[in-house]
């Protein structure tokens, strides 16, 4: 028997010979993992938010093989804490300002708790009722909070990713090309297919040309303007080039709030183009959709009435734990089509009369995910959730402030939402220009480095004009005032040790 490298000597019982735990034991376990939840949360501040380990280390820790029998789940647990925790790059920490944050609030964990323990498949109505139709229903909900037209239905998948790619196949479904049937490869008649996005989009749109077999010389990225939106007489030019180049555009993915800058492209006016040149408008508002469910700040989602699809993650800043993202589009029909497959064993006497979610993807298996999101609207209700999402962006504008109002600091770009682009830019004479662009890419990135190292924060980066910039994003639903003010600290502790 494989001997594991797991704390020893902890009492209760291990599994046994066949069935599940027992009820009693799921309980008694059960209270001890909420308890240990509680106390994680309540002292998630105290851990360092970015993990202090080395690659491979943990991997080193454990054993090479499964155990041959059952071990204590007293024996599991511990390892959790001894193994698993010191790994962890906390997510869950206020401090944590790296990236778009996912918040793992209470109700959203309950709701992962309930989802894992009715484990469905919604794949099929008949497979869960409650799953399919709380699905719809609190889509509704939350597309009605955002301000969108009825005419948008809503599909749940993982991520945005996965979305994106999902609208760019309805897209080229729309084109009634037979590529669902006949696929692209040697059909020397079908032109190059084009896709349009800005240079500042998320590279998951690269990936689902990839992904789709269009190819990366499929997507044409626009120029942006000094703010970062897209150029929309760029898109027009790009589109007239293409189509006397024999080129076949189909799609324009444009983006409210990018993910280096959160930057707003002109929607209503790239609308105008794509119903000009009948081309399929994707939306992606992964992070800054759920700010639209602020009254003061729907006005981010003008013309997105018009767009075809659109895609927002409640994991991202809905309080939600990850994963849940949703496609809204107003062809669900042409979604349908591009991924319908019914065989025999998964037709049922419902499939005229309810919605079967397989038919709208490539996934068969369906998590509940809708439950979390569904717990999460309830519990803080809408006034609480635009009230922390209204906080998290008075947050960054006084940042934002600090930032502008100190000589040995600049700001890089607008700020949206609740991310500010900067950099620390100390006056220093006789350098030229090469020189202090290389110096200050190097300062910044000692004083990222610092700041992460102290444990207390974590900051990510980007390039913005090719210049290295810093990313402060806040969005956990724990951050308050100290914790933003302890960051710009750290800074100034850091600028002036480099």
């Amino acid at each position: 028997m494989t001997k594991t490298k797991t704390s020893a000597g902890a009492s209760g019982e291990s599994a046994p010979p066949l069935g599940d735990m027992s009820v009693d034991d799921f309980r008694r376990h059960g209270h001890e993992i909420v308890d240990w939840i509680g106390d994680y949360l309540a002292r998630v501040e105290k851990y360092p938010v970015l993990a202090q380990v080395r690659p491979g280390e943990l991997k080193a820790q454990l054993p090479p093989s499964a155990p041959a029998q059952g071990e204590k789940m007293e024996a599991i647990l511990a390892d959790v804490n001894r193994l698993v925790v010191p790994a962890l790059t906390h997510w869950n920490h206020p401090a944590f300002f790296a990236y778009f944050s996912i918040s793992a609030s209470a109700p959203g964990i309950f709701g992962e708790m309930l989802a894992a323990a009715f484990n469905v498949n919604g794949m099929l109505w008949r497979t869960s009722p409650a799953s399919t139709e709380m699905e719809e229903v609190t889509l509704s909900w939350l597309r009605e909070l955002m301000g969108l037209s009825p005419e948008f239905d809503g599909i749940i998948y993982d991520t945005a990713s996965v979305s994106t790619m999902h609208a760019i196949a309805a897209a080229r479904e729309a084109l009634d090309l037979r590529i669902r049937e006949d696929g692209m490869s040697g059909r020397n008649e079908l032109p190059l297919l084009r896709v349009y996005c800005s240079e500042q989009a998320h590279s998951s749109i690269e990936k689902a040309v990839i992904a789709l077999g269009l190819g990366q010389r499929s997507l044409r990225k626009i120029p942006t303007d000094a703010e970062f939106r897209m150029e929309a007489d760029a898109l027009a030019e790009a589109i007239a080039e293409d189509r006397s180049a024999g080129v076949l555009p189909f799609c324009v993915v444009a983006t409210v709030g990018t993910t280096s800058t959160t930057s707003i492209d002109p929607v209503p006016v790239i609308a105008d183009i794509c119903e000009q040149h009948k081309l399929w408008l994707h939306v992606d508002a992964a992070y800054a959709g759920s700010a639209a469910i602020v009254p003061e700040m729907r006005h981010i989602l003008d013309g997105c009435a018009r767009a075809d699809s659109l895609v927002t993650n409640p994991h991202k800043w809905l309080f939600t734990p990850i994963d849940l993202s949703i496609l809204y589009t107003r062809r669900m029909d042409v979604l349908r089509r591009a991924f319908s497959l019914v065989p025999e064993y998964l037709r049922t006497g419902e499939d005229e009369t309810a919605r079967n979610g397989m038919d709208y993807g490539i996934q068969l298996g369906r998590r509940f995910r809708s439950l979390k999101l569904w717990m999460v609207m309830r519990y803080f209700g809408h006034e609480g959730l635009a009230a922390r999402i209204r906080e998290h962006c008075r947050l960054a504008r006084l940042f934002a402030n600090w930032v502008e109002e100190s000589p040995d600091w600049e700001l890089l770009a607008p700020v949206p939402f609740s991310a500010v682009c900067f950099r620390a830019c100390p006056p220093i004479e006789g350098e030229t220009e090469s020189a202090r662009a290389l110096r200050l890419d190097a300062l910044n990135e000692q004083i990222m480095n610092a700041v992460n190292a102290t444990g207390e924060a974590f900051l990510s980066h980007t390039r913005l004009n090719d210049m290295l910039t810093l990313r402060l994003a806040i969005g956990n639903i724990r951050t308050n005032e100290t914790h933003v003010r302890r960051a710009w600290q750290l800074l100034n502790d850091a600028i002036q040790g480099s």
